[in-house]
């Protein structure tokens, strides 16, 4: 881009709240500020935001709502078109980008009165440009919306993990195992907390951090209490400071999730850190990880499997450096300031027509 653009972030997840779509968004924003673009941050938010960011535009009421085994904090409002179409007349902005746009309209009643074909493709046949963040994401949509879409993945704030400083009360010859991530039922806590049990017998000297906002579920308490597991770090939700703390005091990173995951950014995040990565082997995570180069992949709820590659990367010195220097370098290449020019040479693309849209 060879000069200075308006860029309107739109979003419908609540933004008070912490999350990937979130985290992306503030990312790309800060990226572009930096290059000399103006950015508005448009969607909903809970609660006040800090002064932080002046250029961030509450737009209606997020309500919580169950979505893929989890819960979406998204605007369903039906009254904002009037707002919306003020603040577009008011920004002039030069490309706007809407970050998933079928999320309201998916879970409004007039959708399935009109039926989710005729309006989803309605609203993106008017879009100029298509962004996924992963091939097995790409093919999701693609197999509902048939369109081409551009490959972009998600970014990593590498420096911010690699220069982070362990927790000192966790630098006690420990092997710290860490989970770190929302404490839902297809994250799969309760079978790592199986798989640690099986390894806590013959490695005492092992300890698993659990990182994360949300409840643990009846079955992670039953395997606890049952089993008596020793231990075992619940932390809770936290902020993105400790979080890269955390990361950066895990000898193993641990991410059991069962599927339904586009990318694997948490896995970056980790290999960002210095962390060596186990993780199931489902379609977002293997386009991140190559099985024994940069992590180790395990089928999904497979606690004998979980507990051998876990066993695999505390006993094995050459295969935990290797997966620790691959990850490094792998982490490297999803750096934001690389994800971002990849994203604002896609809007190049679009901007002699003078106003673009595009849609992750």
């Amino acid at each position: 881009m060879d000069r200075p653009c308006k860029i309107g972030l739109f979003s419908p997840y609540d933004h008070a709240y912490s999350g990937g779509v979130q985290s992306h968004i503030r990312e790309l924003a800060d990226q572009f500020r930096m290059w000399g673009h103006t950015v508005r941050i448009v969607a909903p938010s809970s609660s006040p935001l800090p002064d932080d960011d002046p250029d961030f535009v509450p737009m209606g009421r997020a309500v919580p709502l169950r979505s893929a085994d989890s819960i979406a904090r998204v605007s369903l409002s039906v009254w904002l078109d009037p707002q919306i179409k003020s603040l577009l007349q008011r920004e002039q902005f030069d490309i706007v980008h809407m970050h998933e746009p079928l999320v309201g309209y998916r879970r409004r009643r007039v959708w399935w009165a009109i039926g989710p074909d005729r309006l989803a493709n309605r609203l993106l046949n008017r879009l100029h440009g298509r962004i996924a963040v992963s091939n097995p994401a790409a093919h999701f949509v693609n197999s509902h919306f048939p369109s081409d879409y551009r490959i972009i993945p998600n970014g990593v704030r590498v420096d911010d993990f690699s220069d982070a400083e362990p927790l000192p009360e966790l630098m006690d010859g420990k092997t710290n195992i860490l989970f770190l991530g929302r404490l839902e039922k297809r994250k799969g806590l309760k079978y790592l907390l199986t798989a640690y049990s099986r390894l806590k017998w013959d490695r005492p000297n092992i300890r698993l951090i659990v990182v994360g906002g949300g409840q643990m579920d009846a079955d992670c308490y039953r395997i606890m209490s049952e089993r008596n597991l020793q231990d075992v770090l619940i932390v809770g939700r936290t902020s993105d400071k400790m979080r890269e703390r955390y990361f950066k005091s895990a000898h193993i990173y641990c991410s059991p999730a069962t599927g339904k995951e586009s990318f694997g950014i948490v896995l970056l995040e980790a290999m960002a850190a210095g962390a060596p990565v186990v993780a199931t082997e489902i379609e977002g995570y293997a386009s991140v990880v190559e099985h024994g180069q940069n992590g180790l992949l395990v089928p999904p709820k497979d606690e004998e499997a979980l507990a051998q590659a876990i066993t695999a990367v505390i006993d094995d010195d050459n295969l935990r450096q290797r997966l620790v220097a691959e990850g490094v370098r792998t982490a490297d290449s999803f750096r934001w300031e690389r994800v971002a020019s990849r994203v604002m040479d896609y809007y190049d693309e679009f901007v002699p027509e003078q106003t673009a849209a595009a849609t992750a």
